[in-house]
């Protein structure tokens, strides 16, 4: 995953969420909701927009290593 030194807000997160929720499996989709829901820190709001930027672009593999690390993330 590149790096970045954009800070993403907590709506910029949940929008990307919104707009990849079509190619995300359920369990993922509503781990990262309540994530989004329990006040993330800015670090956790980064790494999330990262794993979710043009993930319907990703093949299967790397949708799999985005999915557990997204889960990980919600843990």
């Amino acid at each position: 995953m590149s790096s970045c030194n954009i800070d993403h807000t907590k709506e910029s997160v949940a929008e990307k969420l919104k707009s990849q929720k079509p190619f995300l499996p359920s369990s993922v989709y509503q781990s990262c909701n309540t994530l989004l829901a329990d006040h993330p820190s800015q670090n956790t709001l980064n790494e999330l927009f990262h794993l979710l930027k043009k993930y319907d672009l990703k093949d299967e593999a790397e949708r799999l290593d985005r999915d557990k690390k997204m889960k990980a993330l919600a843990e």
